[in-house]
């Protein structure tokens, strides 16, 4: 399981703002980015940056797969696994129960 975001929904959603606003006061995006990542206290520009895209994704800005579509894709995934755990646990009962069946009565 993915560890919780040290960062808030509105910080991102802030910084996200904000490079999309500054990038013509800045040479290039990275520089917009490494600027506004300092400016809000975010260690990782990388973690700004992927904000930026998925954001761009979002908005249709930019081709591949939406929140909504990730998450959905997500939640697809854990079920599937549930249903395999689930299918396995089913074959061994019915194995189980089918050799009880084959045994000769002791009575």
């Amino acid at each position: 399981m993915a560890r919780p975001s040290k960062y808030p929904p509105e910080l991102r959603e802030r910084a996200v703002r904000m490079v999309l606003e500054s990038r013509v006061d800045y040479p290039h995006e990275a520089a917009a980015i490494r600027s506004i990542a300092a400016k809000l206290g975010i260690t990782s520009t990388e973690s700004v940056r992927k904000w930026v895209r998925q954001a761009e994704i979002d908005g249709g800005v930019r081709a591949g797969k939406t929140s909504e579509e990730l998450a959905e894709i997500k939640a697809l995934k854990r079920e599937n696994a549930e249903l395999r755990r689930a299918n396995e646990i089913l074959k061994s009962a019915s194995a189980f129960f089918a050799a009880e069946l084959d045994r000769p009565n002791r009575y």
